[in-house]
């Protein structure tokens, strides 16, 4: 088995109908092909689906994976405590990945939980898997502030988790691009910001991860971007796969990048 599929996901709560109240149709090629790489989850039939988020849990020196059996949280923050999403965890999976990251040396575990609630990097991406597939289990990885060849690293050591334990897998890494896009957006307008995209897509569209080791933290935080560190750990989880990458969409509307990528693991048996 092993990781058969990822993708590269934004996570604006907007994009909920019921807190974009019809905003999230400005959005509609992102919604589009939200709903796509739903299907193209749904159809894998995954046994766990791994979700990495920016908004998880985060330290300077650790990067945390919720503990537990199952969670449940909701988007009251956003003005829908009606749209709720629960999650079961894969509990083996977890302990293989904690077990993984001490033979590889990463500071990595299940430790240091301050909100057991799914945060919205989570919620979003399974919110659209959802309408598809109603059984499958998750582990919930967090960043950190360690340099970017320690994420990638943690990739590769997910992928050696995955493949060890038989698990029939898809990654997502949740990540908005650029907040810098625009002078009325959210941040403001810097130059960075719509070069950081454009570099990005570029990188993603082609599989060229090695390169989003390149990208100075200067220039990302001037980007004031949000994924980086979520796309090079995936990147590190197919650093030994063949993979078909399919560029779905690019929106910029509201003054943050929102960019989706696929990648089908065209040999996932031979992952690791």
């Amino acid at each position: 088995m092993g990781i058969q599929a990822a993708f590269m996901l934004p996570h604006p709560p907007l994009i909920i109908p019921e807190i974009g109240r019809g905003e999230e149709k400005k959005i509609q090629k992102t919604i589009d092909a939200y709903e796509h790489c739903a299907q193209m989850i749904a159809a894998l039939r995954p046994e766990t689906i791994i979700v990495i988020s920016p908004h998880q849990t985060m330290y300077a020196d650790y990067f945390h994976i919720s503990p537990g059996s199952s969670a449940q949280g909701d988007f009251a923050r956003f003005g829908a405590p009606q749209v709720r999403v629960r999650v079961d965890y894969d509990t083996q999976l977890v302990a293989r990945l904690c077990e993984g990251a001490q033979q590889w040396q990463l500071p990595a575990g299940t430790d240091g939980e301050r909100d057991s609630r799914p945060d919205h990097g989570t919620m979003v991406p399974l919110y659209f898997v959802n309408r598809y597939l109603d059984r499958y289990r998750i582990v919930r990885m967090g960043l950190s502030g360690l340099p970017l060849a320690e994420h990638y690293k943690l990739g590769q050591c997910l992928a050696e988790a995955v493949q060890a334990l038989d698990t029939k897998a898809v990654l997502i890494a949740s990540g908005d691009l650029s907040h810098r896009l625009k002078a009325d957006g959210p941040y403001g307008y810097r130059k960075e910001g719509p070069e950081y995209d454009r570099q990005v897509m570029d990188v993603m569209e082609k599989a060229d991860f090695v390169r989003l080791l390149h990208f100075s933290e200067d220039f990302c935080e001037k980007a004031g971007e949000c994924g980086h560190r979520s796309f090079t750990i995936l990147a590190g989880a197919l650093e030994k796969s063949k993979v078909h990458a399919q560029r779905l969409s690019y929106e910029g509307t509201f003054g943050v990048g929102y960019g989706i990528c696929a990648y089908t693991c065209t040999d996932p048996e031979s992952a690791v």
